[in-house]
């Protein structure tokens, strides 16, 4: 069981950075793959970035790579998405997901999920 928290959301102008976070609790988080999604007014919820259980292997979204980096932290249950020079079509709540067995882009894939939080881009 893993339970997930993310922040670091809020309003930004264009070509800007941010750091999301999300904290994650329960035993098996050291063994579980992470991911983010995000969900923008109206559309579908989409991939965004994924880590694997070592944090050796990452997969990006084509809209973001490049300007954005998933990480994570073992010793602190934590991972994190660093976005950089930010567009207003990356505007979107951000959820945190993770499973035990799954790597990949499919949101179903995922068996936990955070609240989600906002992330507007605008000047």
């Amino acid at each position: 069981q893993v339970q997930l928290v993310e922040s670091g959301g809020g309003l930004v102008q264009p070509g800007a950075s941010l750091r999301l976070s999300c904290a994650a609790s329960g035993r098996t988080f050291s063994s579980a793959v992470m991911a983010w999604f995000r969900q923008a007014p109206g559309k579908e919820r989409e991939f965004v970035a994924a880590i694997s259980r070592s944090g050796s292997i990452t997969d990006y979204a084509d809209p973001v790579k490049g300007r954005f980096t998933i990480s994570r932290d073992k010793a602190n249950n934590m991972v994190y998405l660093q976005m950089n020079s930010v567009k207003p079509e990356d505007t979107a709540v951000y959820y945190c997901a993770a499973d035990q067995n799954y790597f990949g882009r499919r949101r179903n894939g995922y068996d936990y999920w955070g609240q989600g939080t906002q992330v507007t881009v605008s000047s």
